[in-house]
């Protein structure tokens, strides 16, 4: 089983890589630069080599290595300059993820602003859509939202259908947040309805679409629409539901990776220990 967290790059990107070994990661997340801001100074060759150098001593699988696209781009706004924007950030992630040899870019679906769920869809297929020119072996994977106002891609169908317009279908896959799809509404609280939740969304995705599992427990209820994650098996999903969502990774050979609070409740390593005791 690969698992781990999201971890920091300060300092250094290879610090990253370090990070994630001292908290008994063997698999995590990173972002490629600040997730607040729109800059990005360019990675050094240097710390890149060193990066992928690490990866490798480590005994970390690079196929189990993770970035998250910043926070700022909205690829569903209907502002010309900000979608631009975002989709051209979207492109410059994916070479970064290239340059230190990361597999996987997870990126948030964002918000229509209004406009509507088609309109937001077609701008959505437009932006990650750019990803396909870009000649190397990352795969953008698209996550799934807790179903916020304006959001696309907290209904599992919509989620598939948006993926079917993405071609050529090997560059993009889909991330799980457990989190997310509690929140939307997607009852993952016992083994036998996290069973059926993953047989939907291999139904409704596609089968095999499943790439990485954001592993998170929900400080919100059942269909809140609430984006706030728990430790493992301390939130409204609970051990019995994180058990089943961990197990149903490792039959699939699926990197996990939790993104709980970072608060004195439970340390990052502990939450990635309950989580394998879980399983």
């Amino acid at each position: 089983m690969r698992i781990g967290c999201h971890v920091s790059i300060s300092g250094s990107i290879d610090r990253a890589v370090d990070n994630a070994a001292e908290r008994g990661c063997s698999a995590f997340q990173i972002f490629t630069s600040n997730p607040r801001g729109w800059h990005a100074k360019p990675i050094p060759d240097s710390e890149a080599a060193e990066f992928r150098r690490k990866v490798k001593e480590r005994g970390i699988d690079p196929g189990a290595t993770v970035a998250h696209m910043p926070y700022l781009p909205n690829l569903a706004s209907p502002d010309p300059e900000k979608f631009e924007r975002s989709a051209a950030t979207l492109e410059r992630e994916v070479r970064r993820c290239d340059q230190l040899g990361v597999p996987f870019l997870v990126t948030h679906l964002g918000s229509h602003m209004g406009t509507g769920e088609d309109a937001g869809m077609d701008r959505l297929a437009e932006g990650i859509g750019r990803a396909a020119d870009i000649d190397c072996a990352v795969t953008v994977l698209l996550e799934n939202t807790a179903g916020q106002k304006n959001s696309v891609g907290s209904d599992f169908g919509q989620w598939g259908q948006l993926l079917r317009r993405l071609r050529p279908a090997r560059k993009f896959g889909a991330c799980l947040d457990t989190c997310h799809a509690f929140a939307a509404g997607y009852d993952l609280r016992t083994a036998e309805s996290a069973r059926a939740v993953f047989a939907e969304m291999g139904e409704k995705v596609g089968a095999g679409r499943l790439k990485v599992l954001h592993l998170n427990d929900s400080k919100g209820e059942l269909g809140s629409r609430l984006d706030r994650h728990e430790h493992i098996g301390m939130g409204r999903i609970g051990p019995e539901g994180m058990g089943a969502a961990v197990r149903a990774a490792a039959e699939a050979d699926v990197p996990v990776v939790l993104e709980t609070p970072v608060d004195g409740a439970r340390s990052e390593a502990d939450d990635i220990e309950a989580a394998r005791g879980l399983a």
